[in-house]
Formats: structure tokens, sequence, C-alpha cells
């Protein structure tokens, strides 16, 4: 009777660690959604614009893009009312953040929005129309750039 209470206790010890060694971590840069924060049914992924990425067992993941107001021009446009609020969203967090910024580019003019870094939320522009949004990542597995399309309503 001691030997089945050893055994099961060992079981039931050793169960517990197996899912530890069974973990899968993904390496490769998050999805980056954003949304107005007084309706986050309404949201947007930005599409993958310039990438410098160290990936699983650090092997290197680059993507350049030349024109980003071109390729933000071909996703889905978010319409915002002026100075809504927004969030930025990641799928997954498997690295540190160093840094990340938040822009709105108009007419080639680039406006960067203050970004509240503890819960990510920030102020969508002032002036009405059309807008590149650019979100810049910085994080211990290298830089990832991000565009998407909003109208400002």
């Amino acid at each position: 009777m001691k030997n089945i209470l050893k055994m099961c206790l060992g079981i039931m010890t050793l169960l517990p660690l197996g899912g530890c060694f069974g973990e899968d971590y993904d390496f490769s840069p998050p999805t980056v959604t954003i949304s107005p924060t007084v309706n986050d049914i309404i949201d947007t992924d930005l599409k993958e614009a310039n990438v410098d990425w160290k990936g699983e067992n650090n092997e290197p993941y680059k993507k350049e893009t030349k024109d980003i107001s071109k390729l933000a021009m071909k996703q889905q446009s978010l319409a915002v009312g002026t100075e809504t609020e927004g969030n930025i969203r990641f799928d997954s967090q498997d690295f540190s953040i160093g840094g990340l910024t938040v822009s709105a580019i108009k007419n080639n003019k680039k406006q960067e929005l203050k970004l509240n870094e503890e819960d990510r939320t920030f102020s969508f522009p002032k002036e009405k129309g059309k807008y590149v949004i650019e979100v810049d990542l910085y994080t211990d597995r290298g830089q990832a750039q991000y565009v998407g399309n909003i109208v400002v309503k």
C-alpha cells in the first residue's frame, strides 16, 4: 500500500512538470491590432512593413518595404472620430519591449501621437482626413514597423 501511495505521489509531482517542457514559444514578430477604445469590437490588424527580427534559434527574419504609404493604403481602412482614443494590442508577447511609438502620416507629414505605454492607448489625430498609421516596435528580439489605413471623420 505504501508503494502505491509513493508511486501516485511521484506521478502527481511529475505531471505538472511535463507541461513546462511541452510549451511552444512563438518567436516571430507579433500581429499588431489597433482599435478605438470606445468600440473594441471594431479593430484592424496592421501590416508588417519593415522588420529586422531574431526568430527561433536567433534565425534572422528581415522584411523591407520601400513605400509604406502604398502598402498602408492597400489595407482596409478603420474609420474613427477626431481625437478618439485608440489602443494597440499584440497577439503574443514573447519579447521585452524597449520602445513603442505611434505616428499618423498625412500628405507626407508625420505626426507622432502621444502614447500611454502602460495601457498602450493613444489619441487619433484632431484633423479630419485619410492617414497612414505607423507603429514602430523596438524589442530585445529586434524591431518591427507596422502600417495601416485610418480615416478620421
